[in-house]
């Protein structure tokens, strides 16, 4: 039987022959060695390199390098991702959570006057937004939106998985059309790319995660527009709203939103540089 090692250096080179960037090959074969081995880091693996694999533990392991060779997202290999440091079950059923999306949490949490006592989540996904606030405000109401039942069952998983059952009302709605009431805090990341965006988009991203979770009609501007117009009526006193974006989004959604009358308007750049965020309060 192999060791750890050739089958690492067995994993990157058939990775590599599928397309994956060097460091991306090294990355996902290390990843998905150390979970068949019931490691907790991957960095552990390190540590290992001599182990003899079992014959369960090679055959998990060549199946999962097969399933990254056909460029099936490694999220969805593992079943899970890493967000704001919480372990969010992930599939097809919503948008694997990003990195910008952790981003937009700490952007949104450093303009909060205070802690805020109603949140809402729209378009939910897999619960990430609205299950990290909870976890970071336990104070807070929160209130998890979307309109695909088979998002909400995830994101009602990824609450009871982490604990935070009873702190999420989950709500089937198409943005705001079944929320009612006020909320200090609402928070979004919809769908903001252009069709044309998908069409180049990367395997990964183009033929595993919902196109409803990213594609917008108007240069995917659509959802933006229509939270900024309805969020209006659901905003308490002193309260915010953000949004993820596209990065070329951000002089549409300012001339929108001064037209809604959001007087206050602010973007926000993410760790690359590009516009990413937007927040508007009245």
């Amino acid at each position: 039987m192999p060791t750890a090692l050739e089958i690492l250096n067995k994993s990157k080179e058939f990775l590599g022959s599928r397309g994956l960037e060097p460091a991306a090959a090294k990355h996902d074969s290390e990843a998905i060695l150390a979970r068949v081995l019931g490691l907790r880091k991957r960095l552990d693996l390190y540590l290992n390199f001599e182990r003899v694999l079992t014959e369960p533990e090679l055959a998990e392991a060549r199946s999962h390098v097969s399933r990254r060779g056909k460029r099936e997202p490694l999220q969805h290999i593992l079943g899970d991702v890493e967000f704001d440091s919480l372990i969010l079950k992930t599939d097809r059923r919503a948008l694997i959570p990003r990195q910008e999306t952790e981003e937009l949490i700490e952007w949104t949490c450093a303009r909060l006057p205070g802690p805020p006592a109603r949140v809402l989540d729209l378009g939910t996904g897999s619960g990430a937004l609205a299950l990290a606030l909870a976890k970071r405000f336990p104070g807070a109401a929160v209130t998890a939106v979307d309109r695909k039942p088979e998002a909400l069952a995830l994101a009602r998983e990824n609450a009871a998985r982490l604990g935070l059952a009873g702190r999420v009302t989950f709500l089937e709605s198409h943005w705001l059309s079944a929320v009612s009431g006020e909320f200090d805090l609402i928070v979004s990341n919809p769908p903001y790319l252009p069709a044309s965006d998908l069409a180049t988009a990367e395997p990964e991203v183009r033929d595993h995660e919902p196109r409803s979770a990213l594609v917008a009609p108007e240069e995917g501007l659509s959802d933006l527009y229509r939270i900024l117009e309805d969020s209006r009526k659901h905003l308490g006193l002193n309260g915010l709203l953000t949004l993820e974006t596209g990065p070329d989004q951000h002089a549409s959604l300012g001339e929108r939103a001064a037209a809604l009358g959001w007087t206050r308007r602010e973007s926000g750049l993410d760790l690359s540089g590009r516009e990413r965020f937007f927040a508007v309060r009245f």
